[in-house]
């Protein structure tokens, strides 16, 4: 039995990929007989309206002790207010950790992003004599170079000489796909013995569990459509205006449906161009809860992951996670650096293409429209592989040997 701390920037009732993530890592390793605590970020952003509530500082949540750190403001905030807190977030988490905490820590595992979490890592190593996993989902600050996010050289190189330090004072680095592992090993010079891979993972349960029911059909008035859902943070990255485009395309065919189900910084330019082009194809909502969202996937046809073509780091969007656990199809429009679209094709969960080419895009989505009959069957593949190589306790045990 060890003492694990998980540092995560995301943690529920936020909702975001790498808080459910963080949260079955957490549930998992508790599962095994570890004492876990989780250090996290005051819940402020990615909510519903009735989980806006008040929430202790330290609290133990079904045997996992979560400490929730407020900082400074940054999400839905200009990127100079934004990088200030991320810089500072690492000093304000390790000055609360040695506050809450007074026991041993055995294994500290951060989420990046963001990544100046790692210096809080760093300072739990160094103070508790704990062994440092770093848990590698982007690559920053490449990918906010890519994104035309991050352009003031003096922050590339800070940031830069920040990521050097946190692969080479990390223990084990941990991340989600090949392409990960030979990117830092490559252009990096991260050791090969130092990385490992563990795919993104979920618990498959709340989805086996959830029926459909035609309930968010009904809520949102899209009885008798094929509806094609995005749901969580609609964020720069994801490129979703390519959507927007294909829409506009198809607006004669009445029966398709985009659905956006979330929030984020590009939500607003997203419903500013669907309404410059009066589209009543493209429907936007606010975000469902988590124990809501099995049911409204298992209400869609066929779930989207997208990545602008912009991004040259590896990325593998978790999102896809919860579509194969519905057995629903996917449709994957990625930057060509992405397993996602080997994943897809190797689950035969549904089609993928690079995402700047948009006329590959619209012609996949006439097909899935087109092959009715088949998704089931393709979503059934897709649930398959993951109970394989991406359930919860599959990749906790290749997690738990690792630490």
């Amino acid at each position: 039995m060890k003492n694990i701390l998980i540092i995560t920037d995301s943690y529920p009732p936020e909702i975001r990929s790498a808080s459910q993530l963080m949260r079955n890592l957490a549930d998992g390793l508790r599962d095994k007989g570890h004492n876990v605590w989780v250090a996290t970020s005051y819940p402020k952003y990615n909510l519903t309206d009735s989980e806006n509530a008040v929430w202790p500082e330290m609290a133990d949540e079904n045997g996992i002790k979560v400490l929730r750190i407020k900082t400074l403001p940054h999400h839905k905030v200009n990127f100079i207010t934004r990088g200030v807190a991320q810089l500072l977030m690492p000093y304000i988490f390790f000055r609360k950790i040695k506050k809450n905490i007074k026991g041993r820590i055995d294994v500290v595992i951060v989420h990046s992003p963001p990544l100046p979490l790692s210096i809080a890592a760093y300072k739990v190593k160094k103070f508790y004599c704990a062994k440092y996993v770093l848990n590698l989902h982007d690559i920053f600050p490449q990918n906010a170079v890519d994104l035309g996010i991050l352009r003031n050289k003096f922050l590339i190189k800070l940031f830069e000489r920040m990521e050097k330090n946190a692969y080479k004072n990390s223990d084990l680095i941990i991340v989600p796909s090949n392409e990960h592992k030979k990117f830092i090993e490559e252009k990096k010079g991260v050791p090969k013995e130092k990385t490992q891979i563990v795919y993104h993972w979920i618990d498959s349960g709340p989805f086996l569990k959830a029926k459909k029911t035609g309930r968010f059909r009904k809520l949102y008035g899209l009885e008798n459509k094929f509806i094609f859902l995005f749901g969580g943070v609609l964020g720069p990255s994801q490129g979703l205006d390519l959507f927007i485009r294909i829409a506009d395309k198809i607006r004669n065919n009445k029966d398709i449906i985009f659905l956006f189900v979330g929030g984020g910084s590009a939500k607003e330019n997203l419903v500013k161009m669907a309404e410059k082009l009066e589209l009543e194809n493209v429907v936007f909502k606010p975000f469902v809860s988590l124990e809501e969202y099995p049911e409204l996937v298992k209400d869609c046809d066929v779930g989207i992951i997208c990545l602008t073509a912009q991004n040259t780091t590896p990325a593998v969007p978790a999102k896809i996670l919860g579509y194969m656990a519905a057995a629903v199809p996917v449709v994957a429009f990625l930057h060509k650096e992405s397993d996602g679209l080997l994943i897809v094709k190797e689950a035969k969960c549904g089609y993928g293409a690079i995402s700047n080419n948009e006329e590959k895009a619209l012609e996949i989505i006439l097909k899935m429209y087109n092959e009715k009959e088949k998704m089931k069957e393709y979503g059934e593949n897709g649930l398959r592989y993951l109970l394989k190589n991406m359930e919860k306790k599959v990749c906790v045990d290749k997690f738990e040997k690792l630490l």
